[in-house]
């Protein structure tokens, strides 16, 4: 049976290379998507994945040196910058463009994967040990959900754009 210690790196090493699994996915998802919003959102989502890795080796080498959960000073925009690319959009109308097939699956995918990786961070936030390794999880849980929901309203817009943009402008009929 591991010990408190080796079942948190473990945990820790799932969740350094799920960050890699969705950095790579997101910028490879970016390369290949046919519109400016997507190029954006999705090369935002890698960076944000990259974040997170690298705040997870930092937990993990602090661990694994001095066997106890690090003070870790991670606080997620709760999705600032996500909503940020899509502001930009609102302010270009005539940037909306129908979605390909492809990038609607790519979307599809994300969500499962952030979906995934939500129900993963819950899991560890359950089983921590200390409470700031049961807050950290919780605030990445959180962003994860964040992603999710950006997620899904980038596949609204990829499916009908003028109407999610119309949805967003909430304008009156007189």
């Amino acid at each position: 049976m591991l010990d408190a210690q080796a079942k948190t790196l473990n945990g820790l090493g799932i969740a350094i290379q799920m960050e890699i699994d969705g950095r790579d996915f997101y910028q490879k998802a970016a390369s290949e998507s046919g519109n400016e919003l997507g190029k954006k959102l999705l090369t935002t989502l890698a960076a944000e994945e990259d974040t997170h890795r690298e705040v997870f080796i930092g937990i993990y080498e602090a661990i694994r040196s001095k066997k106890s959960w690090p003070i870790v000073d991670f606080r997620p925009d709760g999705g600032q910058r996500l909503r940020t690319v899509f502001a930009q959009a609102m302010e270009e109308p005539n940037s909306l463009t129908p979605a390909q097939a492809t990038e609607l699956d790519a979307v599809e995918t994300a969500r499962l994967m952030e979906s995934r990786t939500y129900d993963f961070y819950k899991a560890q936030q359950r089983q921590a040990s200390e409470t700031a390794e049961e807050e950290f999880y919780e605030s990445l849980a959180a962003q994860e959900q964040v992603h999710n929901l950006t997620l899904a309203d980038y596949q609204e817009y990829l499916r009908n754009p003028a109407g999610w943009f119309v949805k967003k402008e909430h304008p009156h009929l007189d």
